[in-house]
């Protein structure tokens, strides 16, 4: 095999083979990479749905990189919340996760199943890490705990009035579980906390998505997460 004797030919021969590529190909090539970093909203990758929500001015970059598994590097002011997993949500599926969550020092930033209902509206968190950022704070009521997938978690009910929801502007509950020891691999039991939920008078409507999310608010910080 010939090799190029300079950096000028090497180039010029990888344009060559580039520009002789079929144009269906490398034009594939760039919606796989505009679909692996998508702007804020959901969709479906590789047989996965995601959510990208973002307010205030972070600079966030979510990117998919398989169905499963996804990256978020941040760093600023405001709020997101992102994740992969599935849509619609499941109250009897069984979520297992793991990967790599790296907020920055006093940098406030979750990792929970997440998710919404319809009928009621309901915003809904099983807290599994969590990194100087209190779900308890802004009013939330102490309802009781529930025991699951080794821990003990704390049960609250908040109530968000004209904050943003998947139905536009609007006020609803939020049902938190929060773990006491945070872990960042593992299985959630959806059910347990359902159960535990409606047990204390605290009840979903009909599901919408059920993700696997990093959330941070004015923070910096990088996850790799993998959800199935």
């Amino acid at each position: 095999m010939f090799l190029p004797t300079s950096l000028f030919s090497f180039v010029a021969i990888a344009a060559t083979i580039v520009s002789a590529l079929p144009s269906n190909l490398t034009e594939r090539g760039d919606l796989i990479t505009r679909q692996s970093k998508p702007a804020p909203g959901e969709g479906t990758f590789d047989g996965f749905f995601y959510s990208f929500f973002t307010a205030g001015t972070s600079d966030v970059v979510f990117t998919n990189i398989a169905g499963g598994q996804y990256e978020i590097q941040w760093d600023g002011s405001g709020d997101f919340v992102a994740g992969q997993g599935f849509n619609p949500g499941s109250t009897s599926r069984s979520i297992t996760f793991g990967g790599s969550f790296g907020p920055n020092p006093a940098s406030a930033a979750l990792l929970s199943v997440y998710g919404w209902s319809t009928n009621p509206l309901v915003e809904y968190y099983i807290n599994e890490n969590s990194n100087d950022f209190d779900l308890s704070q802004n009013g939330a009521v102490f309802k009781g705990t529930v025991t699951s997938d080794g821990s003990s978690y704390n049960i609250y009910e908040n109530t968000r009035v004209n904050e943003p929801s998947i139905q536009g502007t609007a006020t609803f509950n939020q049902y938190l579980s929060v773990r006491q020891n945070k872990r960042s691999s593992g299985t959630v039991t959806v059910a347990n906390h359902v159960n535990a939920w409606a047990s204390l008078g605290m009840h979903l409507g009909t599901l919408n998505y059920q993700i696997m999310a990093v959330e941070g608010l004015d923070s910096s910080g990088q996850a790799t997460i993998t959800v199935s």
